[in-house]
């Protein structure tokens, strides 16, 4: 959900350095939100293909409504997700950012 770093001390040198931040997700979560990504990507190039071959506008528009319905449900799983885990572990560490970053991220979802 974009380019978040966070300002960690580097174990090499010990300085202040932005890293990428991540999620530790179980084998589970990880399978199933790939599953879904692939499928996915099997719509859009399905779409892709629908172009190629002239189909009837209506059916397209049907098709990119599925992907738009199927990213929206990744992204309910991977909000979800960040909201148990890494919202709650950050703010009972002190780290009230972390409310804003949600907020802009959500933000950028709804438009």
């Amino acid at each position: 959900m974009g380019d978040t770093k966070a300002l960690n001390q580097c174990s090499h040198c010990g300085h202040e350095e932005a890293h990428q931040a991540t999620t530790a997700r179980s084998d589970k979560a990880r399978k199933d939100l790939l599953a879904r990504l692939n499928r996915v990507e099997g719509q859009v190039r399905g779409i892709k293909g629908m172009i190629e071959k002239d189909a009837y506008c209506d059916d397209i528009l049907n098709q990119i409504a599925a992907v738009q319905a199927a990213m929206n449900s990744v992204s309910r799983l991977i909000l979800n997700d960040h909201m148990k885990k890494c919202l709650v572990s950050r703010i009972q560490a002190g780290d009230m950012e972390v409310v804003d970053e949600l907020l802009q991220t959500i933000e950028k979802m709804m438009k």
